[in-house]
């Protein structure tokens, strides 16, 4: 062993035959030049070495072992795990192998091996790997992998990626030198993948393209540019008052079964022919949950353009960590070919709680509701991701759409108010509104988009006009409305009209709405063509409403939907068109 003053090592060759003295000389100089002192070599015979060596140096306190492997099965296994994305067999990298093992050398092959002092719970303390970086990789003698999480003096954090049952206090773990990635490519479209890439849909395996670490830095302002292509979600209460853009964060924002999921998928629903790849995180859902919304993507078609990364509630607390990150890499492939990609993580409240577990366990002062104090630097990295790159670098985008989930409606608790903080606006989801009916269930007055009119189509611009000063009228009336015993005319059709926009921006769910559609339904709604219709019948009016456009003035739609511009004579049209079509309706 090294001596504590320094002075002289001693060193161990593993292999089958004892080496020559040229080798010797070999590894002893390489030992020299890397410690600056005396060498005392070794050698030890290993029969399960067929072919190459293995070099084990201990630093004088015994606590760090570095290790040079050059044996054909360590080869071959760092060959297969750095070449995942190329059709190379065993065939064709074993001669390979051999050929660089025959012209052997042990430079830039070291490996430190730690030895672990304790495991439960999903986390692992190590100690021995002094030189171990921050979401390393590293391997466990069972073949478990572990990301370090945790930096400290003496011993390094490890979160564990399988079952750790079989990991015992002493087992040994070495450096993997590789920062914690995802494999990515075109195949996982129309795939259900784990945290760790790997597909559990019972399919094929996957061939990948390439490989991304997990966590990466966030586009710069220079490489960025504004936001002005509208993503369109085909739900009318969004696409009219609250624009999404392509490369805006928007946060949807609820308590639990108000819909929150249903409007993500809706958006991905109505990407189908929009050269969008869309991607959803499920982050500690029900598996049966997951199930659902894969097959509900599925049935609409949305697969052929969409990937689905599940970490369900079963999974360990560090695969649920690392997941929404896993799909932030995968969204960032395509984003970097110049592709849109839109991304929902589902949810963040699930993931936060999933990291305040592994900091809890990794011994982390606990802050404010026993969460870390990095809380907000965890879900910041990783919205701040999602961009709209610049012309110089291809002019892709990802679009994200987060999720958090409020308890009683409190929107002021912690979480709710970093993702707030983070994000370009929130849709906000009542219970109160969706128990009534409304669906989805917007609060127009909390709800926000601070990109606002630069994500909307001009059509879009031109048929909104005052809907939202009109429904915050109404809803200041209506809450007077409750103290007055009697009511005038005007007041009493404002509230028939107020009432009416409410009806108007129903829509069941998983049928998304086309622009010209929207344009068409804003348009004859704002010009008080269906202020006289009971409320009640308001959905058979807007279906009834579509069908005749569609018969009797084809072009107009066609038009909106080509040009994305609403004239002032198409706008007339419309008018007389639907006032047409109420006429017919009262005759009948």
């Amino acid at each position: 062993m090294l001596t504590q003053n320094n002075t002289k090592i001693e060193a161990t060759l593993y292999c089958a035959q004892p080496p020559s003295e040229q080798q010797k000389q070999q590894c002893i100089q390489f030992l020299k030049n890397k410690y600056h002192s005396d060498v005392e070599l070794s050698w030890k015979e290993d029969k399960d070495i067929k072919e190459g060596f293995r070099l084990e140096v201990e630093s004088w306190n015994c606590r760090v072992k570095s290790v040079f492997d050059w044996s054909v099965e360590s080869r071959f296994q760092q060959f297969k795990d750095d070449l995942t994305h190329l059709p190379l067999s065993s065939e064709n990298i074993v001669p390979l192998i051999k050929e660089a093992i025959h012209h052997w050398t042990p430079k830039a092959l070291e490996q430190e091996v730690g030895t672990v002092l304790s495991v439960g719970d999903g986390i692992a303390t190590v100690s021995g790997l002094p030189n171990a970086t921050y979401q390393e990789v590293v391997l466990f003698s069972n073949g478990v992998r572990g990301m370090v999480q945790d930096l400290r003096r003496d011993e390094v954090g490890v979160i564990l990626f399988d079952e750790g049952s079989d990991i015992a206090e002493g087992s040994f773990v070495k450096r993997t030198g590789k920062a914690a990635g995802i494999p990515v490519g075109e195949e996982f479209i129309g795939r259900v993948v784990d945290a760790l890439g790997n597909p559990i849909d019972g399919g094929e395996a996957i061939r990948a393209n390439g490989y991304r670490p997990v966590e990466s830095p966030a586009p710069s302002i220079k490489d960025r540019q504004a936001v002005y292509r509208p993503l369109e979600t085909g739900i009318l209460a969004i696409d009219s008052m609250f624009p999404i853009g392509h490369g805006q964060r928007e946060l949807i924002i609820g308590d639990r079964q108000t819909g929150k999921t249903s409007l993500a998928v809706d958006a991905i629903l109505n990407q189908k022919g929009k050269n969008v790849v869309c991607i959803y995180v499920a982050i500690g859902q029900k598996a049966s949950s997951v199930a659902q919304t894969v097959d509900t993507l599925r049935r609409h078609g949305a697969m052929e353009y969409s990937i689905v990364v599940n970490a369900s509630a079963s999974e360990p607390a560090p695969l649920q960590y690392i997941a929404p990150y896993s799909g932030c890499a995968l969204g960032e492939y395509f984003m970097n070919k110049g592709q849109s990609v839109l991304i929902v993580y589902d949810d963040l409240s699930k993931h936060a709680i999933a990291y305040r577990s592994l900091s809890l366990l990794l011994g982390r002062a606990p802050g404010r509701e026993a969460y870390p104090g990095d809380i907000f630097y965890l879900h910041s990295r990783l919205l701040e991701r999602s961009a709209q790159l610049s012309a110089e670098k291809g002019g892709g985008s990802m679009t994200a759409l987060p999720i958090v989930e409020t308890k009683a409606g409190d929107i002021s608790a912690y979480i709710p108010t970093n993702v707030i903080s983070i994000t370009d606006g929130q849709i906000y989801l009542e219970s109160d509104l969706f128990f009534a009916g409304q669906r989805p269930a917007i609060n127009v007055g909390l709800s926000v988009s601070r990109v606002g009119g630069d994500a909307q189509s001009k059509a879009m611009k031109s048929a909104v006009g005052t809907l939202r000063l009109d429904l915050a009228q109404f809803h200041e009336m209506e809450v007077f409305m409750q103290f007055a015993s009697d009511l005038d005319e005007a007041t009493r059709k404002q509230l028939n009209y107020g009432q009416g926009l409410m009806y108007l921006l129903r829509q069941d769910k998983h049928q998304p709405l086309k622009l010209s559609q929207q344009v068409v339904l804003l348009v004859a709604a704002l010009n008080r063509v269906m202020q006289d219709i009971p409320p009640g019948e308001i959905g058979d009016f807007k279906d009834g409403l579509l069908r005749y456009m569609e018969q009797e003035a084809p072009e107009v739609l066609q038009e909106i939907e080509r040009t994305g511009v609403l004239r002032d004579m198409v706008k007339e049209k419309i008018v007389t068109l639907a006032r047409n079509y109420l006429s017919l309706t009262n005759k009948t």
